[in-house]
C-alpha cells in the first residue's frame, strides 16, 4: 500500500476519477497525473491515458506494487492502492483515507474482484459497513455516485460531497460482485458464479483477505447491506459470515446485522404486488390491474420451476415476471419507479433516497 497522505476534495473531474479506475484495472498503469494542468486540461490528459490502457486485458495479470509485474495469477491475493483524487483548492476534510483494489479469488481459475473502501469522515472506530449493489450485475458505483457514497456527480460532470455519504458515520466497501460485475472480471468464464453458495464464499474470502490487510478494522461492528437483488445477497453472505464465525475459520467477523433496501427476496411473492401498488398509486386505472394481473399465475409457476431446475427456467421466469412490472412502466411513462415523485431522468441522489 501506497503511504498515506492528506487528500482534498472540492470538486473532481469525473474524467479524473475514471481515469483512477481503470488505472487499477491494467498493470500498465503506471504514469501519473504530472502534467502542467493549466496547458493540459484535464479531460484531454484522462482521455489519452484511458486510450493507452489495457482495459480488458487478454491474459491473467496481477497489479503489484512497484514496478514489478506477476507472472501468472496468484489466489488470494489482495492488491490495494491509496489515491488522492485531484481538484480545485476548496474546504479540505483530513486523514480521509481512500482506497481502491483487487482480490484475486482463490477458488477461481482467474477470478478478480474489485471494490472501493473509504475511512469515516468522523471515525476510524465507526462500524465497517459493506455495500453490495443489486440487479444481479450492478456495479458498487451506482451507489457510491448516486445513493450512499462521499460524492456524487453534478451536472457538470464534477463530483462534489454527498452530505448524505455514509462514510460519515461508517467505514464503507463497495464491491463489484459477483465476478463479471463492474470492473471485477475473470479471463475464464467458468468464474461466472450463479448460485449464492458461490457469490458469498467469493465474498467472506474478500472479507478475510480485507481484514489481514486493515487489521486495525477488525475490532469494529460490521454490517451487510444492500438493495434490489442484494435481497438475495444479503442474507447469504451474513449466514456465510455467521458459520465461519462458529466454526473459527480465519478472522472473527464482528457482525453486529444486516439491513436491505427495497430487495427483491421472493420474485414469486413479490411481483404480485406491483399491480396493487401501482394501483394504489394511481399509475394504473381498475381495468390496467385486472389485465396485467393476468400474468401473475404464470410468474408464480415459472419462479417455482427456477427454484427446483435452474439454468434456462430461470430466464424464462424473469421474462414472465418482468413483463408485469414492464406493462406498468409502459402506462406510467416518464417516472421514476424508485422514487415515484422525480421523473425517470432525476438524479438519484441520497437525499432523495432517505
Amino acid at each position: 500500500m501506497a503511504p498515506s497522505s492528506t487528500l482534498t476534495l472540492s470538486k473532481v473531474s469525473l474524467f479524473l476519477v475514471l481515469l483512477f479506475f481503470v488505472s487499477l484495472s491494467s498493470s500498465y498503469a503506471t504514469s501519473r497525473l504530472t502534467h502542467d494542468r493549466v496547458n493540459n486540461p484535464p479531460k484531454s490528459r484522462a482521455e489519452k491515458l484511458i486510450r493507452s490502457l489495457n482495459l480488458s486485458p487478454k491474459d491473467p495479470v496481477n497489479i503489484v506494487k512497484g514496478d514489478d509485474l506477476a507472472n501468472g495469477f496468484v489466489p488470494g491475493n489482495i492488491v490495494e492502492k491509496k489515491f488522492s483524487f485531484l481538484g480545485d483548492s476548496g474546504p479540505s476534510i483530513e486523514d480521509l483515507g481512500h482506497h481502491a483494489g483487487y482480490y484475486s479469488l482463490p477458488n477461481s481459475k482467474a477470478a478478480r474482484m474489485f471494490y472501493f473502501f473509504f475511512e469515516s469522515r468522523s471515525n476510524k472506530d465507526d462500524p465497517v459497513v459493506i455495500w453490495l449493489t443489486g440487479g444481479p450485475g450492478c456495479g458498487g458505483e451506482l451507489a457510491l455516485f448516486y445513493e450512499n457514497g462521499p460524492f456524487h456527480i453534478a451536472n457538470n460532470l464534477s463530483l462534489v460531497w454527498n452530505d448524505f455519504g455514509w462514510d460519515q458515520a461508517s467505514n464503507i466497501l463497495f464491491v463489484d460482485q459477483p465476478t463479471g460485475t463492474g470492473f471485477s472480471y475473470s479471463s475464464d468464464a467458468s468464474d461466472i458464479r450463479n448460485d449464492e453458495v458461490g457469490i458469498s464464499n467469493d465474498l467472506y474470502d474478500f472479507l478475510q483477505e480485507f481484514f489481514k490487510a486493515h487489521p486495525e478494522f477488525v475490532k469494529n461492528d460490521f454490517y451487510i447491506t444492500g438493495e434490489s437483488y442484494a435481497g438475495h445477497y444479503v442474507p447469504a453472505l451474513a449466514s456465510r459470515v455467521n458459520q465461519g464465525n462458529k466454526e473459527n475459520e480465519g478472522i472473527h467477523i464482528n457482525l453486529k446485522g444486516f439491513a436491505i433496501g427495497n430487495g427483491l427476496t421472493n420474485p414469486a411473492i413479490q411481483y404480485q404486488a406491483y399491480p396493487d401498488f401501482a394501483l394504489d398509486n394511481g399509475i394504473i386505472t381498475k381495468a390496467e390491474h385486472d389485465q396485467i394481473s393476468q400474468s401473475i399465475p404464470d410468474c408464480e409457476q415459472a419462479a417455482k420451476t427456477c427454484e427446483t431446475q435452474g439454468g434456462q427456467s430461470c430466464e424464462t421466469a424473469f421474462n414472465i415476471c418482468d413483463s408485469i412490472f414492464n406493462s406498468i412502466m409502459t402506462i406510467a411513462g416518464d417516472i421514476n419507479c424508485i422514487v415515484l415523485i422525480y421523473s425517470n431522468c432525476s438524479t438519484m441522489t441520497s437525499e432523495r433516497n432517505v
